[in-house]
């Protein structure tokens, strides 16, 4: 029998499908965990993006595997496990840098290291636990089937929480971003917003690796914020436009997903490159189109 054999039947009629959807609880949770994590990662990926700090953001992604497996050898959820080395990790990548971000050359020599120690130290815990391999594959690659509504709530909070601390430094984070050593000049905390926006970060990767997985969590944390800047360069509408895409290719992922055997990370990840692809194409077609003096003015 093929996998393809084992996967529902898609009708074609929008509205029935997502009723015999919605008709599973684990699938109401997977949306509404999706819907979550695509607005927190559209918004401070769009800062990420804008830092250069996609390291320190894959880096992230990486020390959640071991925290997650860890979590599940001690016999507690995975999700708390996420949550405690991203953050964790996120405040030793603001330490090892004097600037306290995590795209500098000092600050990516240490945190690579760590990654590939806890990498290692990921898989020892995965062969400690002696469980069942498609846990492991659903902490690298994402998955929806095992959401549940405890989870959602977590996330909820924590969404909320980045999302209202990302609100209060939002604008002072926007200047130590494009010009730091003006900011500093300025009076801005320059270190601390650093070091704090590090630490959403790491919050909002333990989120979005409970949807994409570990190895695929830029789906989501990089593509929509690449997109959105592709489009506009206006801090407003860049993130407002990285959250619809980061919404869309997560509904559209789980859509793809429950109607075939394959993973959600992979169709998250596909539809977000594709997208990023036509993002892109549109500007460099509008930029050839307006000539030097557009592309002075950007």
């Amino acid at each position: 029998m093929l996998l393809a054999d084992l996967a529902p039947a898609f009708s074609w009629n929008p509205l029935t499908d997502l009723q015999e959807m919605w008709a599973f609880p684990f699938m109401v949770n997977a949306f509404r965990a999706g819907t979550v994590v695509a607005v927190l990662a559209g918004a401070i990926g769009w800062f990420m993006v804008l830092r250069g700090e996609s390291f320190a953001g894959h880096t992230l992604a990486s020390v959640a595997f071991p925290g997650a497996a860890g979590a599940t050898l001690l016999g507690i959820g995975a999700l708390y496990g996420y949550f405690a080395f991203c953050v964790a990790a996120a405040l030793v990548i603001a330490a090892s840098s004097r600037t306290g971000r995590g795209g500098t050359g000092e600050a990516a020599a240490l945190t690579g290291t760590v990654q590939a120690l806890l990498l290692a130290a990921g898989f020892l815990f995965v062969a400690l636990y002696r469980g069942f391999l498609g846990g492991v594959n659903a902490l690298l690659f994402g998955s929806f089937m095992g959401i549940t509504s405890d989870q959602v709530l977590v996330l909820a909070v924590v969404a909320v929480a980045v999302l209202a601390v990302l609100g209060c430094i939002g604008r002072p984070l926007l200047f130590a971003s494009v010009d730091p050593d003006v900011a500093a000049a300025r009076g801005v905390p320059v270190r601390a917003l650093s070091t704090g926006f590090l630490v959403l970060l790491g919050a909002a990767t333990a989120g979005t690796s409970q949807i994409t997985g570990t190895l695929l969590v830029f789906a989501l944390l990089v593509m929509p914020p690449a997109a959105a800047r592709a489009i506009t360069a206006r801090p407003g509408a860049g993130i407002a436009l990285s959250v619809l895409i980061a919404l869309g290719v997560t509904w559209a992922g789980l859509v793809a997903a429950y109607y075939s055997p394959y993973p959600l990370g992979f169709y998250v990840t596909g539809f977000a490159f594709a997208l990023c692809l036509l993002c892109r194409g549109y500007r460099l077609l509008a930029d050839r189109a307006g000539g030097p003096r557009q592309r002075s003015t950007r």
